[in-house]
């Protein structure tokens, strides 16, 4: 078995924000959803790390959502996650079946799939009785929704550290202080082969890819290349609200 490695920036990074939101803490089962790709092995692999480490105990379980697509196969995040004892089942659906006749005409393909694993991720942890379920986003998922939201939906919103589900249980975000290229680094440094976009089911559809992430990513890299310390000014503000400062008549101060 190869050892695994995790940055020190990353194990930082991760360190803070689970102390300052208290996103992980003694006793929880916590749900992880294992897409495969490089953010969710990051993740898993830094509960792994965690367990072994922190100074309280937790368990955590690894879920990846089938599709029910033809050809789909994870035996290889399977057998990774056997190699490095991170306790993994794959949960069959029938998203892709379903999808040919409820999603709507122009509507995000990507987005729809996200919510539709999302729902069968909460599923799962109901069944499991699970008290958290982790997703691995981060900081340039952070920012990549905040101006999103503003440019094609009017709205100020990007991605909680932390939140009470409706469903009872609290889904969690541990790399929500680590970049992007942090988890693209650590798959690649430990030779792990991580699930790219061919696992997205859009991809097996006739349908024009959507391009406002895609757009959005390539813009906050121009800017990050003018300015180095953006997504630290991002990470500032974020952690900072006025929102007696904008013009939502419910926060004036008056």
């Amino acid at each position: 078995m190869r050892s695994i490695k995790l940055s020190k920036k990353i194990l930082r990074a991760a360190g803070r924000a689970n102390a300052t939101y208290r996103l992980i803490e003694d006793g929880d089962r916590v749900l992880v959803g294992l897409s495969g790709g490089k953010d969710s092995l990051t993740l898993v692999h830094l509960l792994k790390h965690m367990q072994r480490s922190a100074p309280f105990d937790f368990e955590f379980k690894a879920v990846t959502v089938r599709y029910g697509m033809p050809q789909e196969s994870y035996e290889s995040l399977a057998n990774h996650c056997k190699e490095y004892s991170i306790p993994h089942e794959i949960y069959d659906t029938n998203i892709f079946e379903v999808a040919q006749d409820t999603i709507r005409e122009n509507s995000s393909f990507c987005s729809y799939f996200s919510r539709m694993r999302r729902g069968a991720l909460y599923t799962k942890a109901e069944e499991g009785g699970y008290n958290k379920v982790a997703l691995g986003h981060h900081l340039d998922d952070a920012a990549e929704s905040f101006f999103m939201n503003i440019l094609y939906n009017g709205t100020l919103r990007s991605m909680a550290p932390i939140y009470k589900s409706e469903r009872g249980f609290h889904v969690i975000r541990p790399l929500l202080w680590v970049r992007e290229r942090q988890t693209r680094a650590f798959v690649e440094e430990n030779g792990i082969s991580a699930i790219g976009d061919e696992a997205c089911p859009a991809m097996r559809m006739k349908v024009k890819m959507p391009h406002a992430r895609e757009s959005t990513k390539v813009m906050l890299e121009e800017w990050e290349e003018r300015f180095p310390d953006l997504f630290k000014r991002f990470k500032a503000a974020f952690c900072h609200l006025q929102p007696d400062s904008f013009m939502d008549e419910k926060y004036l101060n008056r």
